[in-house]
């Protein structure tokens, strides 16, 4: 995989065995991690991100066997580095350890090492690429390539060799069983451990992380207080509800933030903090380290017996892109708090606007991109991406506080459809209207003018485009009808045009954002009801 990512992915593993010890016992989880890494890895600046937050919460239990033989692809790593490795990770409250990587017995005594330590530990194993091929060992020419037979012929001469190729020797073949059968007590010790252990339905309720039926209850509840009293929230406050309804009966939710915990909303009362002096706790400061945030949430939910999420701005997604690709491409349910979601945020302008982001994330395949319109659709876009069991989820969040719209009879989770018919017209439809997000209620507003004018429209929130391609012709059309439709996003066009015609009209960004007041801002850039109500006149003449 890309380089760095596991070293990443192991950190995030290292810390769900340390928060499942603490939360089920030593005695039911008690594993190691072990990581092979290179010389690449660790130049990687999502290494440097993982292996200070490891050194920080002293993952003892953490163990990377560096093979530090310094060539890359271009050739010698003195061509692009000259880091002291050892020194920096030191730096970091690891403990550093050298051996000689061919020395089998040198490893081991380090390894033994390690385990004695209370740090995370860096083991330098100092190695020769290609050891024993007589014209390329030690050079970026074995890097990559095949030897060729020539050169494989002189590498069994060196090495001397005799066997031919794929025949294991039966000595071998014998020691190398003999590694698998020796595990069997252990085995058997931990089955015995878990039979008897009083943590055992905890632990087992865990490992399955399968609470739909609670937390689907748990929202449904939250939802009717809605129906009884609506609220006006910003879909990031919404999403902080939605998480106090649902970790009391979901207990494998592992938070946690890149140093944004008050403006994500991703911290509620019940958490405590997990660190160094509480591996149990249940909410994580990531630092300002999106992208190793993203990456070690990927090794948690790989891990198992925990549900990650993760918060930070969705404009970040940048710095995170390449774990949450992981994450789609791995299957792995890993829920991604991206809030101050459009040009909506306002002042802070158009270095932190997300425009492009929407677009650019719903393109990647096996991710669901929620954009919520109210309280109501946060609260079901939550119980949608937790029952995605092989699927991240995004969660683009508001600044602004946004007016709840959905209102009776609350028993559906309308937005596992991916978009519904949130208010209809009275008569026969003459136009649509496609809104997500923060723009539901600009699109609402729009209709009540064209209904002032004589003008039938229909709204639909598209809370997620992915969940709504992936349902069957018949309800797309009832949703869609087949008028024109006019779609509504503060951000580009290019993931709407498979549900728009040539005639049929987009109103959003074509560019980047500004600094201004947020009113300012959608005026300027015409994400207006008076924009829409001049757009659907046009297209119906």
């Amino acid at each position: 995989g890309p380089l760095g990512q596991g070293i990443a992915n192991a950190v995030g593993m290292a810390m769900a065995e340390r928060h499942m010890a603490a939360r089920y016992g030593d005695d039911l989880v008690n594993h190691h991690t072990y990581v092979i890494a290179g010389d690449g890895c660790l130049m990687e600046g999502v290494s440097h991100e993982a292996a200070s937050m490891a050194g920080h919460m002293k993952l003892g239990r953490l163990i990377v066997l560096f093979d530090d033989n310094s060539i890359s692809i271009d050739g010698s790593t003195d061509l692009s580095t000259s880091d002291d490795t050892g020194g920096r990770f030191e730096a970091y409250g690891w403990q550093v350890l050298s051996c000689d990587g061919h020395d089998m017995d040198a490893v081991s005594a380090a390894i033994s090492a390690a385990q004695a330590d209370d740090r995370p530990s860096l083991i330098c194993c100092k190695t020769v690429i290609g050891l024993g091929s007589p014209n390329k060992q030690g050079t970026s020419g074995v890097h990559g390539a095949p030897l060729g037979d020539a050169e494989i012929a002189l590498a069994r001469e060196t090495l001397g060799w005799p066997h031919p190729a794929f025949e294991i020797p039966a000595d071998i073949l014998a020691e190398w069983r003999a590694v698998g059968a020796r595990g069997a007590a252990a085995h058997q010790s931990w089955q015995d451990r878990h039979a008897t252990s009083q943590n055992k339905t905890a632990f087992d309720a865990a490992i399955a992380n399968d609470f739909d039926k609670a937390v689907a209850n748990a929202v449904l509840a939250w939802k009717n207080q809605l129906a009884s009293a609506p609220q006006k929230l910003a879909t990031r406050v919404a999403s902080q509800k939605a998480i106090e309804a649902i970790l009391p009966v979901c207990p494998t939710l592992f938070g946690g933030s890149a140093d944004l915990t008050g403006s994500n909303n991703t911290r509620v009362a019940d958490h405590t903090i997990f660190d160094h002096g509480n591996y149990g706790g249940t909410y994580i400061h990531y630092g300002v380290r999106e992208h190793g945030m993203a990456a070690a949430m990927n090794g948690i939910a790989l891990h198992g017996g925990a549900i990650p999420y993760g918060g930070t701005f969705m404009v970040f997604t940048d710095y995170c892109r390449p774990s949450i690709r992981l994450s789609a491409l791995m299957e792995q349910r890993v829920i991604y708090v991206m809030t101050h979601d459009s040009i909506g945020l306002g002042e802070d302008g158009p270095t932190h606007q997300p425009v492009e982001h929407l677009a650019a994330l719903r393109v990647m395949p096996n991710l669901f991109v929620f954009r919520p319109g109210d309280a109501v659709e946060t609260a079901e876009a939550w119980q949608t991406a937790l029952e995605a069991k092989a699927t991240p989820s995004i969660l683009a969040l508001s600044r602004q506080g946004l007016a709840q719209f959905r209102h009776g009879d609350m028993a559906e989770n309308k937005t596992a459809k991916g978009a519904y018919v949130a208010v209809d017209c009275d008569g026969a439809r003459q136009i649509t209207l496609l809104a997500s997000g923060s723009e539901v209620g600009i699109a609402i507003e729009a209709q009540k003018q064209l209904a002032d004018s004589g003008i039938n429209a229909a709204v639909v929130s598209v809370p997620c485009l992915d969940l709504f391609a992936m349902q069957d012709a018949t309800y797309r059309q009832q949703v869609l009808g087949k008028t024109p439709r006019i779609a509504v996003e503060a951000g580009l066009r290019q993931s709407w045009d498979w549900l728009l015609g040539e005639t049929d009209s987009f109103i959003g960004m074509t560019g980047f954002g500004a600094s201004a007041p947020i009113d300012d801002l959608y005026n300027h850039f015409g994400i207006t009801a008076d924009a829409i109500v001049v757009a659907a006149k046009r297209q119906i003449g």
